[in-house]
């Protein structure tokens, strides 16, 4: 098939050739892939600027989808691939075969760089999914920060730059300038545009940006060597639909067993600071609820109510044999699925990505955290079931644009099962909000830990006002 870019890849094409370091922050389903492969053909083929690539993803990502994409188009055929996976002899056996294009996990990142002690030999550094380098103090974005200067090229990828707020940027930003345009530091940055935000004392949880002129600043400082495209800016795709809320209810004894659950999870916070890891733990218990099981403190599942099987069950027949693809939250969630659909396949390597596309599998069941980056999963369907819901924003974009994508032929329905009177409501809000994660499912917490106070104080109330 010929390779023929839209004008919107063209201007990023170029964008990438002229500049040493780039940000290419496309939007979910407009073909980053593509289009970074082009620009990377015509460095090495027509400009002869650079000889060997390597490639950082996530590592469902460094499995197939550079090589699936390039295998599509007749004019990227001729570029090699060796992909740096598995044990440490396969990785070496890998890094030694002559390629054109080497394709790495993150997680081997710091292994990949003290191998070749720190003197890499390649020209270009293309990132997949940046927002993984956003944190400046892990090892893997230390070690890519020592051989930044090794690289011709460096280009970030993203649909999500800034999924917890601005500050995601800077460790981004410096691995193409070295902090030129945001400062050297992170603490320069953070004083430069921010103030604290949540703070207990001295201690400070959370920074907030100064003023819409410090974020105006921020992007006006990054424009030059970034370049923002939107997928809604483009007509490429079918007309997005409306998300499906589906109301799950639970009988009388479900309900019971969920109120008596919530308040004993939500009372152990009573006169405690809510933290962010304590309002995980109570959120994780409440999600499991409202999914309709939930681990004991021995790990065993305990069910409490089968009202969104039944209606994923619903949902299926009603789409008479179509394609869908379910996003489950936990490992319960999964089993009860599976139990529920025995013809159902779990999404875990490149052969369940192509067994999809190719039209073989009627119910994929996927975790949006191993379908979030980078899968081309628009070619097997376009009917998406949220069987349990998840709190960060960014993780439910990049799920539900694994078939939101350019190439697809259909509108995608998105059906949400939000079990009524539980936290899925909240989530629900959350989400409709574009709140950051964390935020939201802390705010959400503190929310029932105060109702819950509410109730007791209008028992004690009810209870004198009877004596």
């Amino acid at each position: 098939m010929k390779y023929v870019p839209h004008k919107y890849q063209e201007a990023v094409i170029e964008h990438i050739l002229k500049n040493q370091g780039t940000g290419v922050y496309l939007g979910m389903g407009l073909g980053k892939t593509s289009t970074t492969l082009s620009a990377i053909f015509q460095a090495m083929f027509d400009e002869m600027s650079i000889n060997k690539v390597l490639i950082v993803a996530p590592k469902k990502v460094a499995e197939a989808t550079w090589q699936d994409e390039a295998a599509k188009w007749d004019c990227f055929k001729n570029l090699t691939f060796s992909t740096i996976l598995g044990t440490q002899a396969q990785r070496v056996q890998a890094l030694a075969k002559k390629a054109d294009i080497y394709i790495i996990n993150r997680e081997n990142v710091v292994w990949l760089l003290e191998y070749l002690r720190y003197k890499p030999d390649f020209d270009m550094l293309v990132i997949d999914e940046s927002t993984s380098f956003k944190d400046a103090s892990t090892k893997r974005w230390k070690a890519l920060r020592k051989v930044r200067t090794c690289f011709k090229k460096i280009v970030l990828l993203t649909g999500t730059p800034r999924p917890n707020g601005l500050m995601d940027l800077w460790a981004q930003l410096y691995l193409l300038d070295g902090g030129k345009r945001l400062g050297r530091t992170l603490t320069e940055y953070r004083n430069n545009y921010f103030i604290p935000d949540k703070q207990n004392g001295p201690v400070v949880y959370s920074y907030r940006i100064r003023s819409e002129d410090a974020e105006k600043e921020i992007y006006d400082k990054i424009s030059d060597i970034c370049i923002s495209l939107k997928a809604e800016d483009y007509r490429l795709m079918p007309d997005k639909l409306p998300p499906v809320t589906v109301p799950v209810v639970l009988d009388e004894k479900s309900q019971k067993a969920y109120r008596e659950l919530e308040r004993e999870y939500v009372t152990e916070l009573h006169g405690e600071e809510i933290t962010a890891l304590s309002a995980a733990a109570v959120s994780n218990k409440l999600l499991q609820l409202a999914n309709g099981a939930v681990y004991d403190g021995d790990k065993a599942v305990i069910p409490v109510h089968d009202a969104k099987i039944t209606a994923l069950k619903e949902i299926v027949e009603a789409n008479d044999g179509n394609p869908i693809l379910v996003f489950y939250n936990f490992k319960h969630d999964k089993d009860r699925i599976k139990e529920a659909f025995p013809d159902a396949q779990e999404l875990q390597n490149s052969v369940d990505i192509r067994d999809w596309n190719a039209g073989k599998v009627k119910l994929l069941i996927a975790h949006p955290a191993s379908a979030g980056y980078g899968l081309n999963l628009q070619a097997g369907g376009h009917i998406i079931v949220w069987f349990g819901l998840t709190w960060s924003l960014e993780q439910y974009q990049q799920a539900n644009a694994r078939l939101e994508r350019q190439g697809q032929k259909e509108p995608v329905i998105i059906h949400h099962l939000v079990a009524k009177g539980t936290v899925d409501e909240l989530v629900m809000q959350a989400l409709k909000r574009k709140e950051n994660g964390q935020e939201a499912m802390m705010n959400a917490v503190k929310l029932l830990v105060e109702k819950e106070i509410e109730n007791e104080i209008k028992e004690v109330t009810e209870i004198h006002s009877g004596c």
